[in-house]
């Protein structure tokens, strides 16, 4: 849809006569500058948060051809950029949605709006899959499901569109109101109630009342009448509107699920719609996948659909893959691998995904199969996806499928196309990508996977996955714990604790960090040249090559009168001044240090030279996790103030102050100064005990599979030394991963378990240094099935309690071999 500037003003109260272009067209709406498209076109909503704020990015993309901006400040608009418009509004977040929903209220088409705690993104993604030949749908890419990700997403709603499919996700009371004066519903979804999520909640029953503000002025309301806060909470809506009701219980309900039969790869479903009974087989067996199956039953019963053709689609379902997997590739390439839908409204994300993850060094390429497309015409779809390419300077494309080779003339001459994926695999090899970052995203017939296998690096079958989400999730968590002004240095030492420190630094960069900190000189070159632009502090009491420090604008810590000296004379040889540096004070750790007798010398050093300046002062906590000794605790921060008082007499300018770590965030608040350091706690692992740091996530996850099972009698002897004594008749699997991967010789001998298809099973024996082996006798499994030694079910503390250690030691030490995966969902 387009629309004038002026009719935009309009809806906004902003007078069309304080416009520069009135004139101006709108295509549109942008509020990530990074995933621009289409400068002429695009209004810009700059939108302030507790970690950034949008108006910083007008003049960057004031430079790259925008000319109209939503903003809440007109000074925050540098004075030399007047050839543009600039709708001034009190709140930049609150005009984006009133734009959606004076775009909403035009259509009268059904719109299906899905809340809930678990399910939303794949009974959304169903319903696209089975209602596609009925209707020209417009659905959220992805989790749009925010206060921001709603109204971009009515936004592609057009007078094309026949039906909308749109989610709505809130983390907290007071949001679900804006959602659903938003998108107003005619079809009301509400999945489940759970712990998803709770942390803005008092009680599942608050959560579910606000959930189910959605579902006010439905024509229809569905959901499972077996939930019983779901139930209560629905009543009082009903009298309003008619429900579809299912439930395995009552067979009064609406939609009663009469029977549900599992068999190895698929479930038969018996259900009875307004007593008329009906039968449905899915190819799916998890609980979670069959009430989602059942949802979508419901919604095309509502709508109408004949059960025989019901019966015919659900049938064809396929899995929905939400992960973007960032994976290392061969000669210096990086993959991305989406297994999302493979629609155009799911491209641009993807590439914008991967465009954030670009350096000066390497260039992007996209791997595309044939595109779902509903309404669009397929010369104009191939067009489109033509012009996206270019506007997102992707330079190489590969298409494959038949669409992609009848629609080749749209693209530029450095692409190339394949009629299948067996074409591209004949004809392709790894030396033919170097360099590059490289998007691989097809739809399921054309089992990319292949693709992506012969890609990757390392094709080592033990795995550590790390969930970008739970990065992002923890690092909120902490930023919610500390004022809007404290910054957040972020530690990514040891290789970001084990996970891989450079995919985590460009998250967190994103995220909204202040600094970086790394342990040593190498880890921060590394990073530079990987594109991260922001601070970043070294941690390493020596460094031994002060230009390399110097050229990627790396930050040391100063701990001794010595070092401090050297840094000075280094710095003036390079004719270097006024670079940041950052003052370690001992106030308690007793390792390195500063004390405050000698602060007196320290201050008259710096005083004598520009070289270098204070940027912040700073000191470790040795015992802010045993609340048995918060006296001491207490005493280092008494002694901290005292120091910092000496040092910043002796300066102008202000110095940052920083004392708490991971625990100190959760525990010392009132000690948080100017920044704090967030430590293990990124990585999800709870430093304290009392419950405070629950809604920490895992980011890491260490993974593998069964390579081999035998059947062996009691009495057999099982691996080296002859150590594993089976007690009775006993299925022995192999699972490659051994001490040479991480995991220690002490896990063997049934000390640890791994998780297998819901069973833990014990290893047997000692551990191998590539491979080990697990007792699997009580559990159902084959070759090929996947194995966790620690993630959702297993906690790498428990590792940590039987080597008699602490989990930092266990994350770290996963070797270099072992593949890492990095996703989002």
């Amino acid at each position: 849809m387009k629309y004038s500037i002026k009719e935009i003003a309009s809806v906004l109260h902003f007078s069309a006569d304080r416009l520069y272009d009135k004139e101006a067209i709108i295509s549109e709406l942008l509020t990530d500058s990074r995933s621009l498209n289409n400068p002429a076109e695009t209004l810009f909503f700059a939108i302030r948060t507790s970690n950034n704020d949008g108006h910083r990015y007008i003049a960057p993309l004031y430079e790259r051809g925008v000319r109209n901006f939503v903003i809440d400040n007109i000074t925050s608009v540098p004075p030399e950029l007047q050839e543009a418009n600039f709708i001034v509004v009190p709140n930049s977040i609150a005009a984006l949605q009133s734009i959606a929903t004076y775009h909403r209220r035009r259509f009268t088409i059904p719109v299906i709006g899905i809340t809930g705690s678990r399910g939303k993104t794949t009974v959304k993604e169903w319903l696209n899959q089975l209602l596609q030949d009925d209707f020209n749908i417009v659905r959220s890419p992805r989790s749009y499901n925010s206060q921001i990700g709603v109204p971009l997403s009515l936004w592609e709603i057009d007078d094309s569109t026949t039906l909308a499919i749109i989610e709505a996700g809130i983390s907290q009371p007071g949001e679900m109101g804006s959602l659903q004066s938003m998108i107003r519903p005619t079809i009301g979804v509400i999945t489940n109630i759970g712990n998803e999520h709770n942390e803005g909640f008092i009680s599942l029953e608050q959560k579910a009342t606000e959930k189910a503000q959605l579902l006010t002025a439905c024509d229809c309301i569905i959901y499972c009448a077996d939930d019983k806060i779901v139930n209560g909470t629905v009543q009082p809506i009903l009298a309003v509107a008619q429900e579809i009701a299912w439930s395995r219980r009552d067979a009064d309900r609406p939609l009663f699920i009469s029977k549900i039969e599992k068999h190895d790869k698929s479930t038969t479903i018996c259900y009875n719609f307004l007593e008329t009974p009906n039968t449905v087989e899915v190819p799916f067996v998890n609980d979670s996948d069959i009430e989602n199956v059942i949802i979508c039953i419901a919604i095309m019963l509502y709508l109408h659909i004949p059960a025989e053709e019901i019966a015919a689609k659900v049938k064809k379902l396929t899995a929905v893959g939400t992960r973007l997997n960032v994976i290392e590739g061969m000669n210096n390439c990086m993959v991305i691998a989406d297994s999302y839908t493979s629609d155009y409204n799911s491209l641009a994300p993807a590439i914008d995904f991967m465009a954030r993850r670009s350096t000066p060094h390497t260039s992007m390429t996209v791997i595309l199969s044939d595109v779902l497309h509903g309404s669009i015409e397929d010369d104009d779809l191939y067009q489109q996806i033509a012009t996206l390419l270019a506007n997102k300077r992707i330079s190489r494309f590969i298409g494959i499928g038949p669409g992609m080779v009848a629609h080749s003339r749209f693209f530029d001459v450095n692409s190339q196309f394949f009629a299948s994926t067996q074409e591209f695999m004949e004809n392709m090899s790894q030396s033919d990508f170097e360099d590059e970052l490289i998007l691989v995203k097809g739809a399921p017939e054309f089992n990319f996977a292949q693709i992506t296998d012969k890609l990757e690096a390392k094709q080592h079958q033990t795995v550590l996955e790390v969930n970008i989400d739970s990065v992002i999730n923890n690092f909120n968590f902490f930023r919610s714990k500390v004022k809007p002004t404290t910054k957040l240095v972020c530690m990514v030492k040891a290789s970001g604790y084990g996970a891989g420190s450079y995919e985590l630094a460009k998250t967190l960069q994103g995220a909204g960090a202040s600094y970086l900190a790394v342990a040593v000189h190498d880890e921060g070159v590394d990073l530079r040249k990987a594109g991260i632009t922001m601070p970043i502090m070294v941690l390493n009491p020596v460094v031994v090559n002060y230009k390399a420090m110097f050229t990627y604008r790396l930050e040391p810590e100063v701990f001794s009168i010595d070092e401090c000296k050297e840094i000075i004379r280094e710095a003036e040889k390079y004719g270097i001044t006024d670079y940041p540096v950052h003052i370690k004070l001992d106030t308690g750790m007793h390792r390195l240090g500063f004390l405050k007798e000698q602060l007196p010398e320290l201050v008259k050093l710096l005083q004598g030279q520009n070289a270098i300046r204070p940027a912040s002062v700073f000191s470790h906590l040795c015992v802010a996790d045993e609340p048995a000794q918060d006296e001491y605790t207490r005493g280092q921060f008494k002694y901290f103030d005292e120091c910092c008082e000496i040092l910043q007499r002796g300066f102008q300018h202000h110095i940052l102050r920083h004392i708490l770590n991971t625990t100190g965030i959760v525990r010392f608040p009132e000690h948080q100064f100017d920044m704090v350091r967030v430590g293990i706690g990124l990585y999800g692992i709870s430093t304290t005990t009392d419950g405070s740091e629950s809604p920490l996530k895992p980011v890491s996850s260490l993974h593998s599979v069964i390579i081999s099972i035998k059947d062996w009698p009691e009495g057999t002897t099982i691996g080296y030394g002859r150590k594993g004594v089976l007690h009775r008749q006993s299925r022995i699997a192999t699972v490659p991963v051994g001490y040479a991967d991480g995991f220690d010789r002490h896990f063997g001998n049934g000390h640890v378990s791994m998780y297998v298809n819901g069973t833990l099973c014990p290893t047997v024996g000692n551990v191998c240094m590539d491979v080990c082996m697990i007792d699997v006798t009580d559990a159902k499994c084959q070759v090929g099935d996947h194995v966790e030694i620690f993630g959702d079910h297993i906690p790498v503390t428990v590792l940590a309690d039987v080597r008699g250690t602490i989990p930092y030691e266990i994350l770290t030490s996963i070797s270099n071999r072992v593949k890492r995966v990095y996703y989002r969902e």
